[in-house]
């Protein structure tokens, strides 16, 4: 993967087979964060509270170095950030003391080292250790860094989970072969003791030779009893381990969905940073309309879809961007605020979700020109109690459905795509542009 997002990384995640991968992985996602920053996975042992070693990611591949320092040795107040993780905790002046103690290279300018718990289960498992270069402009990778990492965090314990499933079942495969094999010798060996008595029984008669034998026989029958409850003692431990990987495979389940959760959260935030870098370095409204509706839509997956704003003359918006529309519907067309769906959303102030169409003949929006067939979604944009357009999303590929959720994804994008387009004035500008073409 040569171009590494959160989308991607969760993918990647999801199908590691072991931790060297996922952190591999998480070392492409960095790469592309700040190919100079270096990345550590300190493995910790909670019995001793020790760091044992730091796990680096390097050309597809995880190289090991022994550390063998106490969890101690952080400052206090570090310390206690670190273990309860969920955030990064830096060293700060510091940094260059505890990254030699953690065996990273020094940089020529200075570093800072900053520090994050991973949990298992609610206890500290691993420490990832970031350390990059000092910045005097820009933001810091850390920050950037942070969500991968909270993605990581997942996928570490998923594998910690799977680990402990094997450990389990060959933990059972263990007792049970022991039981067994110890069973089976114990057994042939009194047979071959009581085989030998019955033959020195044919001789002559003898009264210790006979007890002997009835001795052999009834400590073949103690060692019968013996294998039972011993059968019966590792089918509960079968049992057991049955019910533990039951629960560790819906704890798996719940996990996938705390994962896809995050990752359309990963998402928004993701699509909010490009309208934010959209109105940073677009000045052409027209090319920044275009942008804002085509986030929103690709994000919808709406395959017909528009942006409308407020015009100038009281009462009415504009079509100022559109995807999928009849060609008789051009750029600039005035619809009045209180008719058809947009219309009456921007009255209302209130979202629009239409889920079943078919089922829905009789709703009185169904005519718009500006929906079709579908499911749909009409969200008024709003800033600061003034109006400021309205965006529709229909025709859902693959003939999906939207539903409440899709609403909440809208409203967060709505309200980023009202800032930029007051801010950037794109109502009264994008109609200049229009006029002059």
């Amino acid at each position: 993967m040569s171009s590494r997002n959160l989308p991607s990384l969760a993918h990647a995640l999801s199908v590691a087979l072991d931790y060297d991968a996922a952190l591999v992985a998480l070392g492409e996602g960095l790469a592309d964060v700040d190919r100079t920053a270096l990345l550590g996975l300190l493995r910790y042992d909670a019995r001793k509270a020790m760091l044992r070693e730091r796990l680096t990611p390097h050309g597809g591949r995880v190289s090991r170095t022994p550390v063998e320092t106490t969890f101690d040795h952080l400052p206090a107040a570090t310390r206690m950030q670190v273990a309860a993780g969920g955030q990064f905790v830096d060293l700060g002046d510091r940094s260059a003391e505890f990254a030699r103690m953690f065996s990273f290279p020094s940089f020529t300018d200075g570093g800072i080292l900053s520090l994050r718990g991973v949990h298992v289960d609610g206890v500290l498992a691993a420490v990832v250790a970031l350390y990059e270069q000092k910045k005097m402009f820009g933001t810091r990778a850390v920050e950037r860094f942070a969500p991968f990492v909270a993605l990581f965090e997942l996928g570490y314990a998923r594998l910690a989970e799977r680990e402990a499933r094997d450990e389990a079942v060959r933990t059972l495969e263990d007792v049970t072969q022991r039981v067994h094999g110890d069973y089976m010798r114990r057994l042939a060996e009194l047979e071959d003791e009581l085989v030998r008595a019955r033959d020195a029984a044919r001789a002559p008669t003898n009264e210790e030779v006979s007890a002997r034998i009835v001795a052999l026989e009834r400590e073949v029958a103690r060692a019968n009893e013996q294998a039972r409850k011993s059968k019966r003692h590792a089918d509960e431990i079968e049992q057991h381990v049955t019910a533990a990987v039951g629960q560790l495979e819906l704890a798996h389940v719940e996990l996938h969905r705390r994962s896809e959760s995050l990752r359309q959260r990963t998402r928004t935030l993701y699509l909010i940073e490009r309208v934010l870098r959209l109105d940073a370095t677009i000045a052409d409204p027209r090319q920044l309309v275009d942008g804002l509706l085509a986030l929103v839509g690709d994000d919808m997956q709406a395959q017909r879809c528009s942006l409308m704003l407020v015009a100038p003359e009281p009462g009415h918006l504009y079509l100022a961007a559109s995807r999928g529309l009849a060609p008789h519907i051009v750029e600039g067309a005035r619809i009045v605020i209180g008719e058809g769906v947009a219309g009456r959303v921007a009255r209302a102030r209130e979202p629009l979700l239409v889920q079943d169409v078919t089922q829905a003949t009789s709703h009185p929006l169904l005519g718009d020109q500006h929906f079709t067939t579908g499911s749909f979604i009409s969200f008024p944009l709003v800033y600061r109690g003034e109006l400021v357009g309205v965006v529709n999303l229909t025709n859902r590929a693959q003939y999906g459905v939207f539903v409440d959720e899709d609403v909440e994804r809208v409203r967060l994008l709505a309200l980023v795509i009202a800032l930029v387009a007051t801010n950037a004035s794109l109502p009264t500008r994008l109609l200049e542009t229009i006029a002059a073409h």
